[in-house]
């Protein structure tokens, strides 16, 4: 059965996207069928892979439109064996759209049903807001959402806004919406405030934060730019070496076999 999670902080700048499409290149490197759905206007988990987001024929904006259904968009890498779901600039359309539509939080959950059985993991990476598109991303969480949380002051203020944003979503259209876990990134341990970071999400979400924790890499931030994700463009980094952890993690937490740090890297 395929698991959804949805990538999703309010806050911008905390490793969101970077998150979705590192961890879902390696977990199709660990041999999972991956699905990478681009819900962000700004279309960065689609050129991050390569593609240009100006030259989208169909993504998400026609899905959640109903102009098309999801399948016959999907992209294929073979290299990375990784599926995308790319995103467009006309994206930001749909918030507007869809104002006055019926079942309009539910577009892109029914939209992915055809093609979940396709999947062993579906990754939704929504933008950094509150609006109609996050609230399609949460809806279609089926299985959780993954929270990236900057290791930075800051960060704290808006994790806080996104437990209320939850705690909404629950309470009006999806009671079942769960965290499937808190993935802590660009950590850097030579300050004292990145550990306290670290202990106060701990005491905000016992046993919902992931071991692994996402350093300041040069390499992930570079990356990007080449349109690859850090398996291959560095994967000798620690920054990958991080998120390889993370989705060994991830799996084992599923209770899918994975192989022992080392014996694939």
């Amino acid at each position: 059965m395929s698991r959804i999670y949805t990538l999703v902080n309010q806050k911008g700048g905390v490793g969101k996207t970077t998150t979705a499409i590192n961890l879902g290149a390696y977990l199709a490197y660990y041999g999972q069928r991956v699905l990478l759905v681009d819900l962000d206007p700004q279309a960065n988990a689609t050129s991050s892979l390569g593609v240009d987001k100006h030259r989208v024929r169909g993504g998400t904006y026609e899905v959640l439109l109903g102009a098309s259904p999801v399948a016959p968009l999907i992209l294929h890498n073979p290299r990375l064996k990784l599926s995308l779901l790319p995103a467009s600039p006309a994206l930001a359309g749909a918030e507007v759209e869809l104002v006055n539509e019926l079942g309009r939080e539910l577009r892109l959950r029914r939209a992915l049903e055809p093609v979940a059985s396709r999947y062993d993991y579906i990754l939704i990476d929504c933008p950094p807001s509150l609006g109609v598109l996050t609230i399609n991303g949460l809806v279609a969480a089926r299985d959780g959402v993954l929270i990236p949380v900057q290791c930075e002051y800051l960060a704290l203020e808006g994790l806080g806004l996104l437990t209320q944003t939850l705690d909404k979503v629950r309470q009006a259209l999806f009671p079942e919406l769960d965290v499937r876990g808190v993935v802590l990134t660009m950590f850097d341990g030579r300050t004292k405030l990145a550990g306290d970071v670290v202990a106060e999400v701990q005491k905000h979400f016992p046993d919902k934060v992931f071991h692994t924790i996402i350093p300041r890499s040069v390499r992930l931030a570079e990356a990007p730019s080449y349109g690859m994700p850090v398996s291959a463009y560095a994967p000798q980094s620690r920054g990958a070496q991080a998120y390889a952890a993370l989705a060994r993690e991830l799996l084992t937490g599923d209770g899918v076999a994975v192989p022992p740090l080392g014996e694939d890297d």
